[in-house]
């Protein structure tokens, strides 16, 4: 991906401090093990959900053996700033968000509306945020409190070397989902869903499902717009791809229990994953990603 074309964003920020490590914290003291925050690394991937809700989502499912434990990057040990020194990853984020800007912009004008990019908070391990703890257990995610997307950059590397899923398309295509939450909120889908849910808890899981397809169909539009201007290479959206069906439910529950539950999806199947992202991909118009509509995913 020729992301050094793109424009990087002033709306990335750095967040100052180390929150330290540990697993989550449970009723009674308990901290979620090694395997459990893989888990949660896993499904936080799938972008958009507060880290903190994903544990009750693994009640019952009994412990995840045979995952090693999310290892925190070690801190600097140089005593210079290292704010002085020149950070590809961070130029990469910048840029990234900076196209989404360019592209949102443009379709929200076309659509009669203004859109407000979120701020996107880089973060070293852990910090908070009004929907809970950032954590590089939690995996990248969306608040709608603040309106920001929260991502510890490390994910990448486990993105690539533990979920199979190498390159920089991948790694944009992590962005531009969480991004696409953005542009849900923006425009009252979430809204809409939280008011769902309120009237029927039951169906949590079922709309999740269709906000966060969504959410990857909007990542689409997103790269069918980088295409367009000959930003991608070969090979990048086979990256996208691969990511997408990395993160599908059935791939996390597979790996995770040995077994498959459908009705405990709250992200979409691989295929279902993938299938968004290539309908925004293929044809760059948000009109068609309305998955809350769709009979069939």
């Amino acid at each position: 991906m020729r992301w050094g074309d793109m424009r990087p964003s002033d709306n990335v920020e750095e967040a100052s401090g180390d929150g330290g490590g540990g697993g989550f914290p449970l009723g009674g003291g308990m901290r979620l093990g090694g395997g459990a925050i893989i888990l949660i690394v896993i499904v936080s991937l799938l972008f958009g959900v507060n880290p903190l809700s994903l544990i009750g989502m693994m009640e019952g499912g009994g412990p995840v053996t045979g995952a090693p434990p999310v290892q925190p990057q070690p801190a600097p040990t140089s005593s210079r700033a290292p704010a002085t020194q020149p950070n590809p990853q961070m130029d990469f984020v910048r840029r990234v968000v900076g196209d989404t800007e360019d592209v949102w912009t443009a379709l929200f004008k076309q659509m009669g509306s203004r859109y407000e990019p979120p701020k996107l908070v880089s973060f070293h391990r852990a910090t908070q945020s009004p929907c809970g703890l950032a954590s590089a257990a939690s995996g990248p995610f969306y608040c709608p409190g603040d309106q920001k997307v929260y991502l510890d950059t490390a994910f990448f590397q486990e993105l690539s070397q533990r979920f199979g899923a190498p390159g920089d398309f991948a790694n944009a295509y992590v962005i531009a989902h969480e991004i696409g939450h953005h542009v849900q909120n923006q425009l009252g889908t979430m809204q809409k869903y939280d008011a769902a849910v309120n009237r029927n808890p039951r169906d949590r899981n079922a709309l999740s499902v269709r906000l966060e397809l969504q959410a990857d169909c909007y990542a689409g539009v997103w790269g069918y717009y980088a295409a367009k201007r000959n930003l991608l290479e070969p090979g990048d959206v086979e990256e996208g791809l691969r990511a997408a069906a990395a993160v599908g439910d059935d791939n996390i529950q597979r790996a995770a229990r040995g077994y498959v539950v459908p009705d405990a999806f709250t992200h979409g199947s691989a295929a279902q994953r993938q299938r968004w992202f290539k309908q925004g991909m293929s044809t760059g118009d948000p009109r068609t990603c309305n998955t809350f509509a769709a009979r069939d995913l």
